[in-house]
């Protein structure tokens, strides 16, 4: 009979129901909380991600835009190169001659377009020209009336640090004291030999850059190119200016910072900053697509949003809490109840996770004697052989004696065998036996013990039959497959009768394959020893005149079943004994590596 609730149980359980109360109208109005915020964030995360994805979709167009321009350029470079006179003078070195050979060509590209039609995002119409040497400088055009006019500061900006491969991108500064027009974009053509097939000079053509979003309905998205460290084509406040400059200069070198806006205060207003690599893996220095968009709309819209999410969340709290208070008082009717069955189920657990640790610690104990003795076995064993081998080694001993030495040594190499199965079922024990999986030919290394049986001097004329086809794969380590089918022969053999058959067959069942071992036996195994053959040093009365420790069995079973598979007694009768063993098939367990005992 249980004794009643104590009183300090029974003010922990009055005191239990404000409390679940209060538990729970707080979770109620931290996942509310929670709610609003994730809410606020996931508009903020949309409308950044809808701007930038505007962003990337103008520069695509942008992209696409320059690369057909730069494509025809491309190509008209490529055909200037292959006019005769050009040609003539690129691999002559006659550079005198390049560009009034070159005049003729691109005058079309410099041709400005006629006044009442405004120069397109499309048009093939350069500011200038201006050929590269082997070496990436610049070959000064001995009239640069023709090629386009250029201060030396800004022609000295075409050259590169190497002769390029590839089509190059680049921008330069030009008239400084001019804001709306400071940048022009070169466009390097590398031009071949016909000959050698390598790059013998570059064509540099120099544009206005097309400017995007300039025709943008949104006015709060604006567009500019940052080079150099310096903004162009974007007015901004001169301290703001500075500011967005230092933070992009540190924002480009970090890897992967394109993928996610920078959050700055212009103007006395928060706003997202967008930005791009325009010229990627050119030689000339990088540019960057700028755009700044004002968060003044969207923080409004936000508020609107927030207001209503707080309207919303009033409400739901008012239904949480009401539900709090009706469920707090359901749920804490039983708690009494609970709280004494509780204890009485806590002393019992106690009491039984005493048990099993004293249980557990006595198996640990026991494994780990088995394994330091199994060790220090083998130490006095090998002392032992080695002054038997010694022994076996003198000349004055009658023949008995030798006869006696040689029995020693095989006993040595038994007592040898049997600790280390008690070393390898000590590990089982423990569970620190490591089985690394693979593919075992099954076919094979029956085939391979078959023959050694065949092979040993035996008074018994056993007849071996085998019926198994070839290729059959387990998943397994083959070393411990071997001591599997190793026992069950050498036992088959062991105990058999004169003249008898050991027959083996092994077949594909589904999943795994069946290794069957059947020998005729003098007589069958008694029933009553039959549930006690796989225990440990159990010899069933049948071998008492038989070599061996009782421990083969066992051993052959416990690494059957870390295999996935199991070893059992089929039957014994007058006809014979057969025992089975199973695997599992090599495709199944194909992609298992390790497997920890």
């Amino acid at each position: 009979m249980s004794a009643p609730p104590s009183p300090a149980k029974k003010t922990g359980v009055a005191s239990f129901r404000p409390k679940l109360l209060i538990a729970m109208m707080l979770v109620v109005l931290a996942l509310t909380s929670l709610g609003l915020f994730l809410a606020e964030r996931k508009v903020a995360i949309e409308a950044a991600r809808d701007l930038l994805q505007d962003f990337r979709n103008e520069l695509a167009m942008l992209h696409g835009v320059q690369e057909v321009r730069h494509g025809a350029l491309a190509e008209r470079g490529r055909t200037l190169a292959r006019r005769p006179r050009i040609h003539a003078a690129l691999e002559d070195d006659a550079l005198d001659l390049l560009y009034p050979s070159a005049q003729d060509e691109l005058r079309d590209v410099l041709t400005p377009p006629p006044q009442d039609r405004p120069v397109s995002s499309d048009a093939l119409q350069a500011r200038f020209y201006r050929f590269l040497d082997r070496q990436g400088a610049v070959i000064t055009p001995p009239d640069s009336h023709s090629a386009g006019e250029l201060p030396p500061a800004v022609e000295a900006q075409l050259s590169l640090p190497d002769t390029p491969n590839e089509q190059q991108i680049g921008y330069v500064r030009h008239r400084e004291g001019d804001a709306a027009a400071s940048l022009d974009e070169l466009l390097a053509v590398p031009i071949l030999s016909r000959e050698s097939g390598r790059v013998i000079a570059t064509l540099v053509l120099g544009f206005e850059p097309v400017e995007i979003g300039h025709d943008r309905a949104d006015p709060d998205l604006r567009s500019g190119l940052y080079l150099g460290g310096r903004l162009h084509l974007l007015t901004l406040p001169e301290a703001d200016e500075g500011r967005l400059a230092a933070e992009l200069d540190r924002a480009v070198t970090q890897p992967g910072a394109e993928e996610k806006p920078l959050q700055m205060t212009i103007g006395g207003a928060p706003h997202l900053v967008f930005f791009k690599k325009l010229n990627p893996g050119s030689l000339y220095p990088p540019a960057y697509e700028v755009a700044v968009y004002s968060l003044a709309s969207a923080l409004a819209r936000q508020g609107e949003i927030r207001t209503h999410a707080l309207l919303a969340g009033a409400l739901l709290l008012c239904a949480g809490l009401l539900a709090s208070y009706i469920l707090s008082n359901r749920f804490s009717a039983p708690v009494e109840e609970l709280a004494v069955t509780s204890e009485e189920n806590r002393t019992e657990r106690q009491r039984a996770e005493a048990a099993l640790e004293s249980t557990s610690l006595e198996l640990q104990r026991s494994a780990r004697f088995s394994a330091d003795a199994s060790h220090q076995l083998k130490t006095p064993v090998t002392v032992l052989r080695a002054g038997i081998d010694e022994l076996m080694t003198r000349e004055n001993f009658p023949p008995a004696v030798y006869d006696q030495l040689s029995a020693l040594l095989h006993q040595t190499y038994r007592i040898t065998s049997v600790i280390d199965d008690l070393l390898l079922l000590s590990r089982m024990d423990a569970g620190r036996l490591q089985i690394n999986f693979g593919t075992v030919d099954l076919s094979r290394l029956l085939e391979e013990w078959i023959d050694d049986l065949s092979a040993l001097p035996d008074d018994l004329q056993v007849k071996v039959e085998t019926n198994f086809p070839p290729g059959l794969r387990v998943a397994g380590e083959r070393s411990y497959v071997t001591l599997i089918v190793q026992n069950l022969l050498e036992n088959a053999r062991k105990y058999n009768v004169p003249g008898g058959y050991i027959c083996v067959f092994a077949r594909e069942e589904g999943d795994y394959i069946a290794l069957c071992v059947e020998n005729s036996t003098s007589r069958p195994i008694p029933e009553a020893a039959r549930e006690h053959i796989f225990e440990r040093f159990h010899r069933c009365g049948m071998g008492e005149n038989i070599p061996g420790q009782g421990l083969g069995l066992n051993l052959a079973r416990e690494l059957a079943r870390l295999h996935g598979g199991d070893l059992r007694l089929v039957r014994s009768d007058d006809e014979g004994t057969e025992f089975e063993v199973r695997f599992r098939g090599a495709k199944v367990n194909s992609t298992v590596l390790a497997h920890s005992a």
